[in-house]
């Protein structure tokens, strides 16, 4: 590595620093000033921004959103509710899988804001310590972004594998992270079931509750959903995202199955990446130009038919099931504009915006150079990829991001896919550092004040449960990943 190479490098690690201590627009923002002197200080070719990842972030927001505005939120968070007051003596075991289940199935984790107050409230009024439940409920609400078939991170991770000849459906990522995923929460779980004092035998707790105030603080203002009335127009527009999930994994299915029902197009590829020929004097067109131009030239170009990706299925289906909700369930588009899950989501677009952008600028400058740094060491140990995907994580708070800043770059070391989907797990490092919003909020929301981030930062309470996460999940995945891909040949 050239002292110019760690220079630069420099320069986007200190922008991912500065924007990690400002939060949420600042990371895509102050991205942009990392982007800006890579290119006019020091003259990089700009990467290529991930526009096609950021729509498809921008359709699933805006259908979460619209979910949301319709009060279809409030009737999953209420049917979360009942399902963890039946069991309240269990709820450090069910606590995580609901909130996991609810990121599933929205494709953001900012929907479990509502219900981390419930889990503390039945955490306190059975004498269980909350951040039992609390902690690895935050771990288990982001952890699931991984496993959600309309979640940036998956369809990321599929469009730019398929770019580097390694085919595979949301829903073929998701039938892997999933059971990893699964694995590393009940790994978290064991650890946390009697993790900490008991709330009776802890003697600052006790010493707290002696004080009237602090008591009736802490035991008092329960939170609930459970009286709530959900009309029917907010229940018809979970029947409508419900339906829109089940079109989007149908799909899948059958192209697994392979069986196609998408339309395709005639197109005209490139068969020759060097090629050229000459127009006119001292003109000559390249194979990428004649492509673009339908122009047919054997052993240069050919033509094909180009089926309409998943991608691109997924932005449809999102905004036509947001457009039957706004009609047909009294979903107004300002509320939803409103709304955290529309707020957060957009913020996440930005960030990604500016961070890929910036990464991929670097990158792909160096691309030749980073081949030759890395090959050695992932050559004979492919799976220290984890490593990185973790580390730059834990640095910029988004598994969208790491996936579209960091595939490109495995892919041309000559990993295997099937490795790299088996290590998407160690996408989540963003509890390393307690700055996400998620767990900031769980802090607040728990009045025993047992869920701490602690005097030393990083002796907070997720760091154990997300550890023991990321390694357990990571391990899994890599186990399943080869059974899949060669056992059953499903990749």
């Amino acid at each position: 590595m050239t002292f110019m190479m760690i220079i630069q490098l420099l320069v986007v690690l200190i922008a991912l620093w500065v924007g990690a201590r400002y939060g949420s627009l600042a990371l895509g923002a102050i991205s942009g000033i990392g982007l800006a002197v890579l290119v006019f200080a020091f003259h990089l070719k700009p990467g290529t921004p991930p526009t096609e990842v950021i729509y498809i972030i921008i359709a699933a927001v805006t259908c979460a959103g619209v979910l949301q505005a319709s009060g279809g939120m409030d009737w999953m968070i209420q049917i979360a509710e009942k399902l963890l007051r039946k069991h309240p003596d269990r709820i450090t075991l069910m606590a995580p899988f609901v909130t996991f289940f609810l990121t599933v199935l929205v494709g953001t984790g900012h929907v479990i804001y509502t219900l981390m107050p419930i889990i503390c409230d039945i955490a306190l009024k059975k004498g269980i310590r909350p951040e039992r439940p609390c902690s690895i409920a935050s771990i288990a609400s982001q952890i699931a972004i991984t496993c959600s078939p309309i979640a940036a991170a998956v369809v990321a991770f599929s469009a730019i594998s398929a770019e580097n000849g390694f085919e595979v459906t949301n829903v073929q990522i998701v039938l892997l992270t999933l059971p990893a995923c699964i694995i590393g929460i009940l790994m978290a779980i064991i650890y946390s079931y009697r993790r900490g004092l008991d709330l009776d035998k802890d003697p600052e707790f006790q010493k707290k509750i002696q004080d009237p105030n602090q008591r009736a603080y802490i035991y008092g203002g329960g939170a609930t959903t459970l009286g709530k009335e959900i009309p029917q127009h907010s229940k018809n527009a979970v029947y409508i995202f419900m339906t829109a999930l089940g079109v989007i994994l149908v799909i899948s299915l059958l192209k697994m199955a392979g069986i196609d029902i998408l339309p395709g197009y005639d197109t005209v590829r490139v068969v020759e990446k060097g090629a050229s020929i000459p127009i006119t004097e001292g003109v000559k067109a390249t194979a990428k130009q004649l492509a673009s131009l339908g122009i047919v030239i054997p052993g240069i170009t050919a033509r094909d038919v180009k089926v309409l990706s998943m991608s691109v299925v997924i932005q449809i289906i999102m905004i036509v099931a947001a457009a039957l909700m706004i009609i047909f369930c009294k979903a107004k588009p300002k509320a939803a504009m409103q709304g955290v899950v529309w707020q957060n989501g957009m913020v996440a677009v930005v960030a990604i915006y500016g961070i890929a952008w910036m990464s991929n600028t670097y990158f792909d400058n160096y691309q030749v150079q980073m081949q030759n740094i890395l090959s050695e060491v992932v050559t004979k140990y492919p799976w220290t990829i984890a490593l990185a995907f973790f580390f730059v994580s834990v640095l910029i708070n988004s598994q969208g991001a790491v996936v579209v800043s960091m595939l490109p770059l495995t892919y041309t070391l000559g990993i295997e896919g099937w490795i790299l989907l088996g290590v998407m797990p160690s996408v989540y490092g963003y509890f390393f550092i307690p700055n996400y919003p998620s767990d900031i909020a769980t802090v607040n929301f728990d009045r025993s004040g047992t869920t701490i981030i602690g005097k030393y930062l990083l002796n907070h309470s997720f760091m154990i449960p997300g550890l023991i996460h990321v390694v357990c999940a990571t391990i899994a995945g890599l186990g399943i990943s080869y059974v899949y891909h060669f056992i059953f040949k499903l990749y």
